[in-house]
C-alpha cells in the first residue's frame, strides 16, 4: 500500500505556489505541471489540530470544511489571532491595504508589515495597494473607518472571486482603477489615527504571478474530497488557495484547503487520472455554482 501524505496547505513563495506537507516536504507548482493524487480509501478526514499541535482526539471533520478543524481546535486556533481580533498587544507594525479581486470586488484589510505581500497572494488579490502603516490598533481603527465611512467590506467570498477570474480587464491600469479611486477617497477622510503613516497609491498587479492572463473559464469547482476518490489535471493558473486544473471536461478549480486532514496517496506514473470527486458546476451566465458536474 502506498504511503499516505498529509497536506499542510498551499503557500506562496517568490517563485510561485508551493504545496506543503506534514514533515516539511514541499512541492513547487509550475504552469503545465501535472497535479494528480488519490484519497486514501477506508479512512476519513480528521482534524488538523491547532497552532502546531495535533488534535488530541483526531476528531472527524466534514469534507466541505475549508478549515479542517473540529470545534475545539478551531476555538483554540482563533484564541490568539489578529484576524479574529482577539489580540491587541502585538508590537509589530501593520499595513492597511486595499485589495481588488474583480469588478466591484474591493476589500480593506490589515497584515503585518514584515509579511510583505504574502497575505495578498494568499487571498488571491488580483491587485492591491498599501494605504498606511502603523501600530496594530491604529491599523484596526483605520480598517473600521473605511468600512463605516466608505462601506468597504473586509471580506470577499471565495466563490465570488473564482467566478470572475477568466473575465478580468486586460490592462493593469483598468484593474487598478477601482482601488485608485477608493484610495483617493480614503486619504481625504478625516479621523485617521495620528500614529498611522499614510502610504502613496502604488498598485501591485498579480495577474502574471497567478497565471491568469488568458486563463480559460472554469466549468466548476471541487466541492469536497472523498475516500477512494482521485484528482488529476494540468495546472493552468493558481490564485490564493485555488488551483485551476485543466481536465478533459474543462478547467476545474481545486481549493487546496479541502486537501488538509486527508491521507493522500500518489498515483501510478503515466496513469490517466481524472476527477472522481464531487464537483459543483458554474452556471455560465452568472458564475453561481449549482448542481453536479
Amino acid at each position: 500500500m502506498a504511503q499516505a501524505w498529509k497536506c499542510a496547505g498551499l503557500r506562496w513563495s517568490a517563485d510561485g505556489p508551493v504545496l506543503t506537507w506534514d514533515g516539511g516536504r514541499r512541492s513547487a507548482l509550475t504552469w503545465g505541471k501535472r497535479v494528480a493524487f488519490g484519497v486514501a480509501d477506508g479512512g476519513g478526514r480528521t482534524c488538523v489540530g491547532a497552532r502546531g499541535h495535533a488534535c488530541p482526539v483526531r476528531a472527524p471533520v466534514a469534507g466541505r470544511s475549508t478549515g479542517a478543524r473540529c470545534e475545539e481546535c478551531a476555538r483554540l486556533d482563533r484564541a490568539h489571532s489578529v484576524a479574529a481580533d482577539t489580540i491587541a498587544d502585538d508590537p509589530r507594525p501593520y499595513h492597511v491595504y486595499l485589495a481588488w479581486f474583480g469588478p466591484g470586488m474591493v476589500k480593506v484589510g490589515i497584515t503585518a508589515e514584515e509579511r510583505g505581500s504574502a497575505r495578498l497572494l494568499e487571498q488571491g488579490a488580483v491587485c492591491f495597494s498599501w494605504l498606511g502603516v502603523g501600530p496594530l490598533m491604529a491599523a484596526r481603527r483605520s480598517e473600521e473607518l473605511l468600512r463605516a465611512a466608505l462601506r468597504v467590506p473586509d471580506r470577499i467570498p471565495y466563490a465570488d472571486k473564482r467566478a470572475v477570474r477568466s473575465a478580468l480587464p486586460g490592462t493593469e491600469g483598468e484593474r487598478a482603477a477601482e482601488i485608485a479611486e477608493l484610495h483617493a477617497r480614503a486619504v481625504a477622510l478625516g479621523g485617521w489615527p495620528e500614529s498611522l503613516r499614510a502610504e502613496p497609491f502604488r498598485p501591485v498587479d498579480h495577474v502574471g504571478v497567478f497565471g491568469l492572463a488568458g486563463v480559460p473559464a472554469a466549468v466548476g469547482a471541487v466541492s469536497e474530497l472523498v475516500a477512494g476518490g482521485a484528482v488529476g489535471g494540468r495546472l493552468v493558473a493558481a490564485a490564493g488557495p485555488d488551483l485551476h486544473l485543466g481536465t478533459r471536461g474543462g478547467v476545474v478549480v481545486l481549493d487546496t484547503r479541502l486537501m488538509t486532514g486527508w491521507g493522500l496517496v500518489p498515483v501510478v506514473e503515466g496513469a490517466a487520472v481524472e476527477l472522481s470527486v464531487p464537483v459543483r458546476e458554474f452556471r455560465r451566465e452568472t458564475g453561481v455554482q449549482d448542481g453536479l458536474f
